[in-house]
């Protein structure tokens, strides 16, 4: 059975999709099945795999407003084995769609239950906010990964995030499943400055044991990546940025074994 993770951080800009694809991508590559879920309004996921959101029939919008089946909208990633729930913008609409539609949080909840059984991982790349969308994927979760990163005010809004998961901790008590944090990843370190690694110190005696080892450098190739619709890893294998999201990938998979 995949193990659910969703990506999440209510601040924008904190590598929050670049780290949702590309350690999809690092995950397909230790023989990890993979499905990716683009639950962000902006579709950023969707795009930095290569796919024209103008092609698809179907979307995750679909799902939460037609009850269209997941895997009647998952799309194969050419070149990776990688599989993605799309989206377009019309996800920045349904929020207003669903206030009517009784438990609708658990929406996204029952359509991953049904194919959960075909991945290793189920990646959830949850929008900046706190609204139903980030709810969703929070409820959805076996666990939620924190990107946070290497800059002043690093920790700046994280406890509504954490009061967040302890809500959907609450309402998942009924469905016998407790979201736990994945862990806390270090991201977009800039080397040359010492905030960096004033961030890190800080964020550790925050999180503690729950930080991971590996930290995602700043690096120009996973600025680039994204206009060639394609992640780092593939992009630029050997950079210090694809490097890391490995690394990550391998961490991820010790502990989860």
């Amino acid at each position: 059975m995949g193990r659910i993770i969703a990506i999440s951080n209510q601040k924008g800009g904190v590598g929050k999709t670049t780290t949702s694809v590309n350690l999809a991508s690092s995950l397909s590559y230790l023989g990890k099945k993979t499905l990716l879920v683009d639950l962000d309004h902006q579709a950023n996921a969707t795009t930095y795999v290569g796919i024209n959101r103008a092609n698809l029939r179907y979307t995750i919008a679909d799902l939460f407003v037609n009850d269209v089946l997941a895997e009647d909208i998952i799309q194969s990633v050419e070149g990776l084995d990688v599989d993605i729930l799309p989206a377009r913008f019309e996800l920045s609409n349904i929020e207003n769609k669903l206030l009517q539609r009784e438990n609708k949080e658990f929406l996204l909840s029952n359509a991953l239950e049904k194919v959960r059984d075909r991945y290793d991982f189920i990646l959830i790349d949850c929008p900046p906010s706190l609204g139903i969308m980030t709810l969703s994927g929070l409820l959805a979760s076996d666990a939620v990964l924190i990107p946070v990163q290497c800059e002043f005010l690093a920790l700046d809004g994280l406890t509504q995030l954490l009061n967040t998961i302890r809500l959907v901790q609450n309402k998942q008590k009924h469905n016998n499943k407790t979201l736990t944090i994945e862990g806390v990843l270090l991201t977009m370190l800039d080397t040359r400055s010492n905030i960096g690694y004033e961030v890190i110190e800080e964020v550790k005696k925050y999180f503690k044991e729950k930080v991971f080892k590996t930290i995602i450098p700043r690096n120009v190739k996973c600025s680039v990546a994204p206009s060639y619709g394609m992640p780092v890893t593939e992009f630029s294998p050997k950079s210090k940025s694809s490097i890391s999201y490995q690394n990550l990938a391998k961490e991820m998979v010790m502990t989860v074994e």
